[in-house]
């Protein structure tokens, strides 16, 4: 019984642990329908801290990293704005690997409205209460499919401060990373109207898939994760 007990004690510290960042409009919620396997791996969620003013995405990825334990193996999943997180916390932290969904590996990913208002900054003149208004009004027209779990999504939404909002828009339109990494693994919807798959090189294409696909296509997604998860590394 004694060894039976340490060898499970022993197998429980070599778990991996994956660490879940969401999107600008969601939180945790957003992973929901995530389904690994819990004998091989253990999740963490990592929550948004509130954006300093005119805070870059590097500085506040840095920020956003004390809530990842170094000290263990550990990889990264980020959605939209985690996705973005996620590859700026690849240039100082060292996951063994990392996965984007419906997000932009690099500022060459986003799509020409965020180029446009990078160099015309429109969206400076917009009080944050707007642009919060602005995203609860545009989201279901951009992505309709969002109707499949609308009360989360709206929920989730709502629940964002107003100034959190508008100092991550600023954040996206004005993000520095020139060079998307290989070594991310990426997988977009075909359908993305946040995110035009256009701009995008990804490595799984989700036939139909929307911004909101990882809680409403998560039946899709969940076998690709976990495959990639479990593949050896350099494969």
């Amino acid at each position: 019984m004694l060894t039976f007990l340490v060898f499970n004690q022993a197998h429980a510290q070599t778990k991996h642990t994956l660490y879940l960042i969401p999107g600008q409009g969601s939180d945790y919620r957003v992973f929901d329908s995530l389904k690994i396997d819990t004998a091989l791996f253990d999740t963490s969620q990592v929550h948004f801290i509130h954006p300093m003013r005119k805070e870059n995405m590097h500085h506040y990825a840095l920020r956003m990293a004390a809530q990842i334990d170094t000290s263990k193996s550990f990889s990264l999943l980020g959605v939209s704005l985690g996705g973005m997180i996620s590859s700026e916390m690849m240039t100082f932290l060292s996951p063994e690997k990392v996965i984007i969904v419906s997000s932009a590996a690099c500022r060459e990913e986003l799509p020409n409205q965020y180029r446009f208002q990078r160099l015309v900054p429109l969206h400076t003149l917009m009080p944050a209460w707007l642009v919060k208004k602005g995203a609860l009004f545009l989201q279901p027209i951009f992505e309709p499919d969002r109707k499949k779990h609308k009360t989360t999504f709206v929920s989730m939404l709502k629940a964002k401060d107003k100034r959190f909002l508008k100092r991550t828009v600023r954040m996206i339109i004005r993000w520095e990373k020139e060079t998307c990494d290989s070594a991310i693994y990426h997988i977009h919807g075909n359908n993305d109207h946040t995110l035009p798959i256009k701009h995008v090189a990804a490595d799984e294409i989700i036939d139909n898939g929307s911004h909101m696909m990882m809680l409403t296509r998560a039946h899709d997604l969940n076998p690709l994760i976990e495959a990639y998860l479990k593949a050896p590394l350099n494969q």
